[in-house]
């Protein structure tokens, strides 16, 4: 019912050397630490759907997630995002860039997109 989205990530050398490795920071949605290190990533499923038959059951659920990446530059998020953009399109596919932004309270950059995956189950 979930994309391997973390076990993907944290399979990539560059993903753990730019979002570290004890944890890896990359969340699902409302799981971040308190005051995680930056830059950190989180991800959500935006939409899903299995892949219905007349007879039987789905054998596949395809999913879109929407991943965004924190940082305390530009830089660092692009980094990151890039990173993480390498090792997902792999096992999904990258159908939207969200946009960048910069949290007016907390001075933080964000860079946005969004995969879709095709999982067997």
């Amino acid at each position: 019912m979930f994309p391997p989205l973390f076990k993907a990530a944290a399979a990539s050398a560059q993903v753990k050397a730019l979002l570290g490795s004890d944890p890896v920071r990359v969340w699902p949605f409302g799981d971040t630490e308190e005051k995680p290190a930056l830059p950190y990533a989180v991800w959500q499923i935006i939409s899903g759907s299995p892949d219905n038959f007349l007879s039987g059951r789905p054998v596949v659920d395809a999913f879109r997630t929407q991943i965004d990446v924190y940082g305390t530059s530009a830089a660092s998020v692009r980094a990151a995002a890039t990173a993480l953009r390498d090792a997902l399109e792999g096992v999904a596919y990258l159908v939207a860039y969200n946009g960048e932004s910069r949290d007016r309270d907390t001075k933080n950059y964000r860079v946005s997109f969004d995969l879709e995956w095709t999982v067997l189950r």
